[in-house]
């Protein structure tokens, strides 16, 4: 939690230089300027690998989940989130803060984890009247994504007890999202137990009743499942990921299986059944034995059902290894950075028609500084990849001028 005492520090001294300006020098616009120049700059260096944005977003992910350690009161989480979103004023790249908010975000919606509705909210309100609109238009739709999911949950409730011969027999929850709205998701054809695919089957058929132009596409790597587990000490209610889960019930039909018997009946990746059987046989709680009973998993392996397993709980979560989405959100990002330099630039162009290199760059450059600073070396190349798709084209007499192609 270094971190996380690093963004309060930072609060508290941007706090008291404000009162400093404010109080001693009359609030002057020399000394506002001087204090946001200073903490424009040490804003925008990087702590121990974490850039500002990102410790800005894990800050405010462990205020608004549930469990806080913190214990603050409403109050004090509405004043700790507005001076948040002071702070981010100062920060250059806020589009990478925004699409760490966002995956955190989805994390607490999709998992419950969200302590309050209201706060969510707010600080979305916060962030669209500093940022602008389009800032929060997606994280406003993933918020509205899970009302609408709760009615439709209702609805699907309703339509299974109408139609007990449809019933799975298993309690399911789906929740649909927009996909324009939500983080990418990797999708993977997993071949489903039969239990879940007839669970996948029932929703279909409901959900084809509320619209007929809609095409769903199942994600089960964000599932989870509470599966009953009958061990010889007693019976320990397992919540797993449905990942998880189908590979448990592998062992229903067999009380062996190798690892190359589960790669092939899951229809998963190695690296993927790897983290699964790691998680289940040598992490905390040994679900299944291994052979040998060594501590990583390897193609030659066997596994069976842990009978004698036992817990002092009733009821046990048993934990996938962490995945760093660090990576994955630096590579969307610049991603968005691409099409967000290519639309400025083909936007000024076609108002202009003709422009100098120099003149371009800068007003590019102004345009998206409201989110992120354009590196100079990628709107250059940004330009050379638009010319090669025919939007613009160079000045004959000056290779330092460019004209729109319409």
């Amino acid at each position: 939690m270094q971190e996380q005492v690093f963004v309060w520090k930072i609060i508290e001294l941007h706090d008291k230089y404000v009162a400093y300006v404010t109080e001693c020098f009359q609030g002057h616009t020399l000394f506002h300027k001087a204090l946001k120049e200073a903490f424009e700059v040490f804003c925008n260096k990087g702590v121990s690998g974490s850039s500002s944005a990102e410790l800005l977003a894990t800050f405010c992910d462990n205020i608004l989940k549930k469990g806080c350690s913190e214990k603050l009161s409403d109050e004090a989480i509405e004043d700790a989130l507005e001076k948040v979103v002071r702070m981010l004023a100062y920060i250059s790249d806020k589009d990478l803060f925004a699409e760490f908010y966002r995956k955190k975000l989805a994390r607490r919606l999709l998992f419950d984890k969200s302590a309050n509705d209201e706060h969510e909210r707010s600080i979305l309100t916060k962030l669209k009247q500093q940022c602008g609109g389009q800032f929060t238009s997606k994280m406003e739709g993933m918020v509205t994504d899970l009302t609408v999911a709760r009615d439709h949950q209702t609805k699907f409730e309703e339509f299974v007890a109408g139609h007990p011969e449809l019933n799975p027999g298993i309690d399911l929850a789906v929740t649909v999202l927009t996909t324009g709205f939500w983080p990418s998701y990797k999708t993977f054809d997993i071949n489903l137990p039969a239990e879940m695919v007839k669970c996948v089957e029932v929703f279909k058929e409901f959900y084809q009743t509320r619209t007929k132009h809609r095409k769903l596409t199942w994600i089960y790597s964000l599932g989870t499942c509470n599966i009953n587990a009958k061990f010889d000490a007693k019976p320990i209610e397992l919540i797993v990921t449905t990942y998880q889960a189908a590979l448990l019930l592998l062992f229903n039909g067999s009380d062996r299986l190798s690892y190359s018997e589960i790669v092939t009946q899951l229809n998963l990746s190695d690296d993927d059944v790897v983290r699964l059987l790691h998680s289940l046989s040598c992490a905390k709680y040994k679900i299944l034995n291994k052979e040998p009973a060594s501590r990583s998993i390897s193609p030659n392996d066997v596994f069976e059902f842990n009978s004698k397993f036992t817990d002092r709980m009733r009821r046990i979560k048993v934990p996938l290894p962490p995945v760093d989405e660090k990576k994955k959100v630096v590579e969307d990002v610049d991603k968005d950075r691409r099409y967000a330099i290519d639309a400025s630039i083909v936007r000024i162009m076609k108002s202009r028609k003709v422009m100098g290199h120099q003149q371009l760059v800068a007003e590019c450059v102004e345009q998206l500084s409201r989110m992120f600073k354009p590196d100079f070396k990628a709107i250059k190349k940004r330009i050379e990849d638009l010319i090669t798709r025919d939007y613009l084209e160079r000045d004959k007499d000056n290779a330092n001028t460019y004209k729109y192609l319409a």
